[in-house]
């Protein structure tokens, strides 16, 4: 048996379409890595408000939940790749409008929400189409493994991104904005390679059933609507992201640089995670073992909130990270393989649609709940809440629960 999904392993990186995929995907994940940890350190040095640090994760939820069903259409209806290659041009020209304003002096936490808003409506245009992109790349019956290594390849760049993000920052607060516009042109132009199979032509509907027609498909499937819910209730109350600048200037008391690590600790345990699961996947109990990952991620997210030594911080967000692969691999998978290929895109923008509200407005919510109730409550309230809500959807949806194999 290893030594198939070995052979199947090399098998995907030898094919070169599959690769540019690769490529593509980790300079997008890398820009978004950095962009992050400039524009959440930037605000709080502009502001000093655990709120306006909520505020970025609202910012950039408003235009998934507004053009979800736009963007699924558009993923359906046009060639995926140029959807791809547009929003990354798009994102290039706002980072260098972020990094020409802030060598100038004159940026302020408007025009940084702006940036973020404009951000925010490529990446619901680019999800989606990326997502529905990888099932015509990877070979024929290798769509689990395929999405192991596509995200251990983006988890690299990811664990890079902050720490280089923050080090960048330290040097010269425009310089992550510079880094990241020529990445994503970079990823822009590799994009252009990709070779995928012939995507199917979405039928002639009504304008109503076209757009819809994601969300009709998820309803009608229990066992897919528990896992995005399940997703989108658990990080929703489980994200801390949005609560690091303040654990890494007052509570670890470390600079820019230690929030670059503390952000990349959860791609580290993500990575780590990737690579077994490229070498063995999941084979049995596939509903169960989601569940487990979903409560060893509140777990994890607990020790964080209460842990006051930077090891120990970066040790609970690495087995948070890990966790949530496990959850991320199972989910993506599930979907992709029970979705027909003309409905791929509308069905991932909503899927889209569910992980933007879980982390984005997880971090307006760990936002909120940090300004009302204190940084470390609201991080353990929200720990607390995600194992409960995992062991509540274990009885909400037993056919997800009962879930065997995905492949």
């Amino acid at each position: 048996m290893s030594s198939t999904v070995t052979v199947g392993a090399r098998e995907l990186l030898r094919d070169a379409s599959f690769l540019f995929f690769l490529l593509s995907r980790s300079l997008s994940r890398f820009s978004s890595q950095i962009a992050a940890v400039a524009i959440g350190w930037q605000i709080y040095d502009l502001t000093g408000s655990a709120f306006d640090l909520g505020m970025l994760g609202l910012v950039q939820f408003l235009p998934t939940a507004l053009l979800v069903f736009v963007a699924g259409h558009a993923a359906d209806r046009f060639e995926r790749k140029r959807v791809v290659q547009l929003c990354q041009v798009a994102e290039a020209l706002t980072a260098l409008f972020l990094a020409v304003s802030t060598y100038a002096g004159w940026l302020d936490a408007v025009q940084i929400y702006i940036a973020t808003f404009i951000i925010g409506i490529a990446g619901a245009f680019e999800s989606p189409a990326t997502a529905a992109l990888l099932p015509l790349i990877a070979p024929q019956g290798s769509l689990q493994r395929a999405t192991a290594v596509s995200s251990g390849a983006a988890q690299v760049a990811t664990i890079t991104g902050p720490a280089i993000g923050g080090l960048a920052y330290v040097f010269a607060p425009s310089l992550p904005y510079l880094i990241i516009v020529v990445f994503w042109i970079a990823g822009a132009v590799l994009t252009g390679f990709l070779r995928p199979r012939q995507q199917a032509i979405m039928k002639e509907q009504g304008a109503d059933d076209d757009l819809y027609a994601g969300v009709r498909f998820i309803r009608n499937n229990p066992a897919i609507l528990g896992t995005i819910s399940l997703d989108l209730f658990a990080v929703l109350l489980g994200g801390v992201v949005a609560l690091l600048p303040i654990y890494a200037r007052d509570i670890l008391q470390t600079g820019p640089l230690g929030l670059g690590i503390l952000r990349a600790a959860p791609a580290i345990g993500a990575l780590f995670m990737t690579i077994v699961l490229a070498r063995h996947t999941i084979n049995e109990h596939v509903g169960m073992r989601m569940f487990q990952a979903v409560i060893v991620f509140g777990a994890a997210t607990v020790v964080f909130a209460l842990s006051q030594w930077m090891w120990l911080s970066v040790l609970s967000l690495a087995i948070l990270g890990a966790a949530d692969t496990v959850s991320v691999v199972i989910r993506f998978s599930l979907v992709q393989l029970a979705t027909p290929d003309e409905m791929r895109g509308r069905v991932g923008a909503v899927n889209f649609l569910f992980i933007n509200a879980s982390n984005q407005l997880g971090q307006f919510e760990s936002g909120v709940t940090a300004a009302l109730f204190g940084t470390v409550p609201a991080a353990v309230l929200g720990g607390v809440g995600t194992i409960a809500i995992a062991l509540l959807w274990m009885k909400l949806f037993p056919s997800l629960r009962k879930v065997q194999r995905l492949e």
